[in-house]
Parts: structure tokens; C-alpha cells; sequence
């Protein structure tokens, strides 16, 4: 009797045991059965879902012409993320902007190889540095208007958050399309 007990849960432990061997990659304690009709994405870690969080995203009030988008990008995950485009549509030029010191003055140019976030690190887009510049802005953007985004990866992925728009009299660099 103390055998027929026994045998059943020694089968189960033995089939736990060769699923986790089979190199398969599903994680120990789920059923393999489970895992093949689970979604690769439902399977990935949450940070691969959403590798950037934004915090504090806003953006400078316009009626018109040009304006920018400032927040903190947060690196949920351990390897390097890096942002290669932005798009709004409020704007149908945008580009990712840093500001450089050239002999005492300060000029905005568009950011070459886009914005590395390190792993688990954070990168601050401010006025003074770098941004996401908004051209040709269509659409006023009034105070407390929230404004999409999306974020576009070097991967293809994309993050999408919404910024809430402020006047700000600041951040008047001068542009340098050409560079």
C-alpha cells in the first residue's frame, strides 16, 4: 500500500525532473504543455515587454512652430536600450536633440545613434540638453494639454507615454539643422 502511495509522486518528480532537463528552456514548476500554448511574448521577462519606463514627461506649450519634449527614461531592463525616434501627432517632424557648447554659446543639433539609456540606468531628456524636438508644430499645444508619444527602440520596439504640456519661457538654443 505505502508503494502505491509513493509511485505517483516519484512518476511526478521524474517527469519534473526530465522536462527541466530537455534544455527546452520553460521555466522549472510549469508544465511544458502550458508553456507551448502560452505566447513567446506572455513567456518573456515583464521587463522585455516594456523596456523603458517614462517618468515625469512634459511638454513646452506652442501655438505653433517649434517645441520639445522633456522626461526621465528609465532602463527597466539589463542590457543597453537605446531610443532611435520619436513621433507625435501634433508635430510631423520630430527628432531626438542634444545641446552642445560651441565657444560660449549653445546650439541644439539633431543626436547621432540616438539616445543610449544604459542597463538598468536612466537618461534625463531637459531643457539645456538633451530632447525630443518637435517641428512644424500643426496643432497648438495648450497648457495641460496631454500630448502622445511613441518612442521607437533600435530593436523596432516601441514605448508610448503622454506628456503634459507647460509653458516654459526657457530653453531658446539656437538650431543647427546641417550638423
Amino acid at each position: 500500500m505505502t508503494v502505491n502511495r509513493m509511485l505517483p509522486a516519484a512518476l511526478a518528480a521524474l517527469l519534473a525532473a526530465g522536462a527541466c532537463a530537455t534544455g527546452s528552456g520553460t521555466p522549472s514548476g510549469t508544465p511544458a504543455a502550458a508553456q507551448a500554448a502560452t505566447p513567446a511574448a506572455a513567456q518573456a521577462p515583464a521587463s522585455a515587454a516594456t523596456p523603458l519606463s517614462i517618468s515625469d514627461p512634459w511638454v513646452k506649450t506652442a501655438r505653433s512652430g517649434m517645441s520639445a519634449a522633456f522626461a526621465t527614461l528609465v532602463n527597466t531592463t539589463g542590457e543597453e536600450v537605446t531610443v532611435v525616434a520619436a513621433s507625435t501627432p501634433v508635430s510631423p517632424s520630430v527628432e531626438l536633440h542634444e545641446v552642445v557648447g560651441d565657444g560660449g554659446a549653445t546650439t541644439m543639433r539633431r543626436k547621432q545613434g540616438g539616445v543610449v539609456i544604459p542597463a538598468g540606468g536612466r537618461h534625463v531628456l531637459q531643457p539645456g540638453g538633451d530632447h525630443i524636438m518637435l517641428m512644424n508644430v500643426r496643432t497648438a499645444i495648450e497648457p495641460g494639454a496631454e500630448v502622445p508619444f511613441t518612442l521607437t527602440l533600435k530593436d523596432g520596439r516601441t514605448v508610448s507615454f503622454t506628456a503634459v504640456a507647460k509653458d516654459f519661457a526657457g530653453a531658446n538654443e539656437s538650431y543647427a539643422p546641417h550638423e
